[in-house]
């Protein structure tokens, strides 16, 4: 009876630890997360990667660990998100910017449209009222959302002077490769779009396929592009929202102690992304323009013009470039801030 007695104990004893081994993550297989981004390498985008893996690796005791793929090295966003795929594999995770995100849902692509917001504020304003949608979205599609983040505002790079709607429609335009219902809408509305690949757009300018491209003045700077584009109109057309995603079959893999710790730190990162795209664009913008940018400023009538020209152009946007229903609720949470603002 002593024997069985001991027996039993040990038995119990060992499944007790055994779950306590699973419980804290000891038992889940090391897993390195390959991501990959456009981000260039040494930006303060990439470092930031770099700085959560760092937190990543050593919260979970290595059992998580991260890769990155700065610079568009693997091709372009719509390749990663191909590559994450669950018929190719290669990838478990990725930055994603606009293009990228499209390619999932394309409903992120309301923060795309040219001169819908006015400011930061009103931007995160409709961002905060968006982002449980937007994620949901997103994650029905087979991803987790680790963070979302700003990469600042576009701004327009070109060869020449624009100053006016009319300006801007007489030069060849950098568009994203594949997205083309965008494509569609510019030609419908009198643009020159030309379609390439993030990847070829710096090389784009330079050999005179394009005259113009949207960037943020940070990426500008990284990537060179003031070279072959001197003049930056100095007009936010539209913010550059990204999110960082992993895919669920990866996810899944990961215990629930050290998905805490992984998300802890992202939550992180994402502030550190949405306080510093400001200060990074206000950066670059002086350092460009020593070394040869030249920025075009516009009155307040003019800006003002082109504001009254793109709210002209939205209802042509709705169920087009982006999907009505997500279209409606970032128009009714602009309304309310505006209102909240004492605005119409």
């Amino acid at each position: 009876m002593l024997k069985s007695f001991r027996l039993s104990f040990t038995v119990a004893a060992g499944a007790a630890l055994l779950a306590l081994w699973a419980a804290t993550g000891a038992a889940q297989a090391p897993l390195t997360l390959k991501l990959a981004t456009f981000a260039p390498a040494n930006s303060a985008w990439h470092k930031a990667l770099l700085d959560m893996g760092d937190v990543w690796s050593k919260g979970t005791g290595n059992r998580v660990t991260l890769r990155v793929y700065a610079g568009g090295t693997l091709g372009t966003e719509a390749s990663v998100v191909r590559m994450m795929s669950p018929a190719v594999g290669e990838l478990q995770a990725a930055l994603l910017l606009p293009p990228g995100l499209a390619r999932i849902d394309d409903a992120v692509d309301v923060f795309g449209l040219p001169f819908i917001f006015e400011s930061d504020d009103e931007m995160k304003a409709v961002f905060t009222t968006l982002r449980p949608m937007l994620t949901q979205r997103i994650e029905a599609k087979g991803y987790k959302v680790l963070h979302w983040g700003s990469a600042g505002w576009f701004n327009l790079f070109s060869k020449k002077e624009i100053r006016t709607l009319a300006d801007l429609k007489a030069v060849k335009l950098y568009t994203t490769d594949g997205d083309d219902k965008s494509v569609q809408w510019y030609k419908n509305n009198g643009f020159q779009p030309i379609p390439l690949s993030v990847n070829d757009m710096v090389g784009g300018l330079k050999r005179g396929m394009i005259d113009a491209a949207p960037s943020p003045a940070y990426a500008a700077s990284m990537l060179q592009i003031f070279r072959d584009a001197p003049f930056m109109l100095d007009v936010k057309l539209a913010p550059v929202i990204g999110a960082t995603v992993v895919t669920a079959a990866a996810w899944s893999k990961i215990s629930a102690a050290d998905q805490g710790v992984m998300l802890a730190e992202a939550a992180k990162i994402e502030q550190r992304f949405l306080t510093e795209a400001s200060a990074l664009d206000a950066t670059a913008v002086g350092t460009m323009s020593q070394r040869g940018l030249k920025v075009i400023t516009l009155p307040p009538a003019s800006i003002a013009e082109f504001r009254k020209t793109a709210e002209g152009m939205l209802p042509s946007m709705r169920g087009t470039l982006v999907p009505a229903e997500v279209f409606d609720a970032a128009m009714q949470a602009r309304a309310a801030y505006r209102k909240s603002r004492g605005g119409k």
